[in-house]
């Protein structure tokens, strides 16, 4: 199919592109990498009246370190982020995260606030975001806010970003001493949406897993110092409360039984990594 009609702005200023949203409001779509925008758009899944290209807009670029996190704009590719030479130091859970992500040349188009726009329960991003306890910075023309991850995130491909709001940078914490992190996905094959995926971050107080591609969102819950039986039972009781869904890659009581084993051995092998 081909997408049905629509105008293109490409935004040169970040003004510009508040301008059109501020205008067009839910009629307009932002688009920046475009590798999962693209495709809805040609099924017509999407149908925007209007869309803001904002991959000229030289303010929205940039890997930094801002206080104790990683800044990480909205146009940043997602391979631009993986070859970031400080990001294993910075953030280990992200470079363990992100090689899972499609494939070389997804990742080389590819946005990282564009997979946190989208919001597919199955992708990496959010679910690094919802495990490290991230923010999402949200701009518009009447000003900024942040939200962090697990309020951003709240349903199936649903994010609380307003209609006049665009993704300006997403905030990733940076590591710790004493920090250890671990992350298992299990796909059909290498690059397919995750089945389900599992980010696990261990300090010393206790240990965080999230989930993702089992609920319509990414989830994380805190376990605290909990270990052994009481850890397993602590695992199924999650599993249990992420109201799995079925669809035809399998069915919620194979998500489940997923969940308490790789939730279990996400989790050992964060412990093992703590320095």
């Amino acid at each position: 199919m081909k997408p049905a009609r629509f105008d293109y702005v490409r935004a040169e200023t970040l003004a510009e592109a508040h301008a059109v949203l501020a205008s067009e409001g839910g009629d307009a779509i932002v688009i920046a990498g475009g590798q999962s925008l693209v495709p809805l758009l040609s099924m017509r899944m999407a149908r925007p009246g209007v869309l803001v290209d904002i991959m000229h807009v030289a303010d929205l670029g940039g890997i930094v370190i801002k206080d104790d996190a990683i800044r990480v704009g909205a146009t940043v590719r997602q391979a631009q982020l993986l070859a970031w030479p400080e990001l294993a130091a910075h953030q280990p859970l992200l470079a363990l995260a992100l090689p899972f992500i499609g494939h070389a040349q997804t990742r080389a188009r590819g946005t990282v606030c564009g997979s946190a726009a989208l919001a597919d329960p199955s992708a990496e991003i959010p679910l690094a975001l919802v495990a490290l306890g991230g923010e999402i910075e949200l701009s518009a023309a009447a000003g900024k806010r942040q939200l962090a991850a697990k309020e951003f995130f709240n349903g199936l491909m649903s994010t609380s970003r307003n209609d006049d709001e665009l993704i300006e940078a997403v905030h990733f914490p940076r590591t710790r001493p004493g920090d250890g992190y671990a992350f298992i996905e299990f796909a059909r094959r290498h690059g397919d949406f995750a089945i389900v995926a599992c980010a696990a971050m261990a300090d010393a107080q206790g240990v965080r897993l999230a989930v993702g591609g089992v609920a319509d969102f990414p989830t994380a819950r805190d376990f605290g110092p909990l270990d052994g039986a009481a850890l397993d039972e602590a695992i199924e009781d999650f599993a249990f409360d992420l109201e799995a869904r079925d669809d035809l890659h399998a069915n919620a009581a194979y998500r489940r039984e997923l969940v308490r084993q790789l939730g279990r051995k996400t989790i050992d092998e964060a412990r093992r990594c703590r320095v």
